[in-house]
């Protein structure tokens, strides 16, 4: 049969076909609105939507609409406030309308596919939860599908309609369970044009990292990392220092086949000394994900109440939410506050949350902003005593060591602080981290620890760089001359391009409304061998606009640069606009928090 069908964005082309089509479907059939003389059927939110076409053949067979939560509104408010209907100012919400098949194709697997197609494009743009009106006389399609009544039903002329929701990961795994069969059939057969995949990945947190897929898993070439640019993790640009380098030499046959210190005692004193810390204050890991999964699992249970910023590090919305199944929360981070803190209004939701777990990142991956610890310690003080908050510093050399609320975890028994030395020290493959927090809690996850969890190579590696602070310091001076230049370099291709600088590795670039978005950009690189991390899925603040590009060294940046100017005058044929002056925020207006 070949790939009869197709599934793309709505063009401009397709738009008078859908307009007439809604008019047949909508006025004529239904008598949900009345008949227009144009014989066409529109609404205020066209513009604000997205529309998403299935073809077969030349023919366009039928479409859904998806309003995204920046829109700022949802048809939903048409009908009912959102004092009526809460859950349309939760965080993440996505409206799908208007699924509109023409009657000679209903029979199809048309409807099955629009669905199908607007989950894939709210998951690749960080949405958590899907709202709906669905016909009653069709209740029990969309009830097959996972969505359920929210207890509203709407009249819209003859019609009537029940207010349906539900979570993004929920209709996830209904449509990857029950539609397995139906799913791969309509696979082989799609034309599939939207920017994320069809297939939904695996049940796991979606890291950087594509950059392996053209180095290649099995390892069979690793030649083939000198012909790309892995800037979609933040593994250090720069190798260990010296002292890592020559005792992972010295004997590498040895370091491979010794088990290692079982406790990993050398390890712990080295960062007692080098942090100033007791050593029983201590813990460590096979990196930083090792050391949440491994506390999360004993504290929380799903009756837990977690709160994350959001934006954030993945991770942590994936082993409370999908692992153990905690009721979470998001704290908004602004866009218009640049990305920062504020805690008088941290304090405020923390104060009436009652929560478990408040998970800080600092300085924060995916925004890159860090808040002074002058600013968090009384925000600490002052919260209730039932709450434990993780501060995540994983890159906390790059805003200065002096920075970090280690101490405060060593002493106060509501507060930890996880250190990975993966980034700051480039031992991002070899795996070693630490958590520094009161002597009982620090030994009840000690308790929990397997022998020999850190490997000889990491411990050697570790007690290594821990003592050359000197190295790595310098290292993290010139990773702020080399951020600034990319972001120059990036700034002068476009002056719509918004390109904003952290305080560590990394920088986002984010592209202007109406244009190509994040996934088309890094789509482009990718074809000559550099690699972007489009941040769409893990948050909808990031409008599918935003692209988070890893520091690396002069000639690296520039093919970063090269590629991105490329792939714009792909993605936008013609002359680059200059109307405006490109933002580009210092580094030094980031480090004042």
């Amino acid at each position: 049969m070949g790939r009869d069908l197709q599934v793309r964005v709505a063009t401009t082309e397709d738009l008078p076909w859908i307009h007439e089509l809604r008019h047949r479907v909508y006025a004529q059939e239904l008598g949900q609105h009345p008949p227009d003389p144009s014989g066409r059927l529109s609404d205020g939110l066209d513009g604000d939507n997205v529309y998403l076409v299935v073809a077969h053949g030349p023919a366009r067979t039928g479409f859904v609409s998806v309003t995204p939560p920046w829109a700022g509104r949802y048809a939903l408010e048409k009908y009912l406030t959102r004092e009526e209907l809460p859950v349309l100012s939760g965080d993440g919400v996505f409206e799908v309308r208007l699924l509109t098949v023409e009657p000679e194709r209903r029979s199809t697997g048309a409807a099955t596919l629009l669905m199908y197609a607007a989950l894939r494009w709210i998951a690749a743009r960080g949405g958590r939860r899907v709202v709906a009106m669905g016909r009653t006389e069709l209740l029990a399609m969309y009830l097959a599908t996972g969505l359920r009544p929210v207890g509203r039903t709407v009249r819209s002329g003859a019609p009537s309609f029940e207010v349906l929701a539900g979570s993004v990961t929920g209709l996830t795994r209904a449509a990857t369970g029950r539609y397995r069969a139906a799913l791969a059939r309509l696979r082989d057969r799609t034309d599939w044009r939207l920017d994320t995949p069809f297939a939904a990945p695996p049940d796991g947190c979606e890291h950087g990292g594509a950059s392996f897929t053209a180095i290649g898993t099995d390892f069979a070439d690793l030649d083939r990392r000198h012909r790309i640019v892995a800037a979609d993790v933040l593994d250090a640009w720069f190798p260990p220092a010296p002292g890592v380098r020559a005792v992972l030499a010295e004997d590498p046959a040895w370091a491979a086949r010794t088990s290692p210190p079982a406790g990993a005692e050398g390890l712990l004193a080295a960062v007692s000394a080098a942090r100033a810390l007791p050593v029983d204050t201590l813990a460590v890991g096979a990196g930083s994900s090792d050391l949440i999964f491994r506390a999360f699992g004993r504290w929380l249970t799903p009756t837990s109440r977690v709160l994350l910023t959001d934006p954030c590090y993945g991770e942590y919305a994936h082993v409370t939410e999908r692992v153990i199944g905690c009721r979470v929360d998001r704290f908004p981070l602004r866009r218009a506050d640049g990305w920062r803190i504020d805690p008088d209004r941290l304090a405020s939701a923390v104060a009436r949350g009652g929560y478990d777990l408040v998970v800080l990142v600092n300085p924060n991956n995916p925004t890159g902003r860090h808040a002074p610890a002058d600013r968090l310690r009384p925000l600490l003080a002052a919260a209730p005593p039932r709450t434990r908050w993780w501060i995540d510093e994983a890159y906390i050399g790059y805003a200065g060591l002096t920075e970090s609320l280690a101490p405060l975890a060593a002493t106060d028994p509501r507060v930890v602080v996880c250190t990975s030395l993966s980034k700051m020290y480039a031992l991002s493959g070899v795996r070693a981290a630490y958590l520094v927090a009161e002597p009982a809690t620090a030994a009840r996850l000690r308790d929990w620890t397997p022998p020999w969890q850190v490997g000889l190579p990491a411990q050697l590696a570790a007690v290594a760089a821990l003592r050359d602070p000197a190295y790595y310091s310098g290292r993290w001076l010139r990773t702020h001359a080399l951020r600034r230049s990319l972001a120059a370099g990036l700034a002068a291709l476009d002056g719509t391009l918004e390109v904003e600088e952290s305080v560590a590795n990394f920088l986002t670039l984010t592209l202007p409304p109406g244009g190509p978005g994040a996934a088309p950009l890094v789509a482009e690189c990718r074809r000559q061998g550099v690699y972007l991390r489009d941040l769409s899925p893990l948050s909808p603040r990031y409008e599918g606009r935003a692209v988070r590009i890893a520091v690396r060294d002069t000639e690296e940046n520039a093919r970063v640069v090269a590629a991105c100017r490329a792939a714009l005058e792909t993605l936008r044929p013609g002359p680059a606009p200059r109307t405006a002056p490109s933002r580009a925020v210092t580094t030094g207006a980031l480090a004042a928090g």
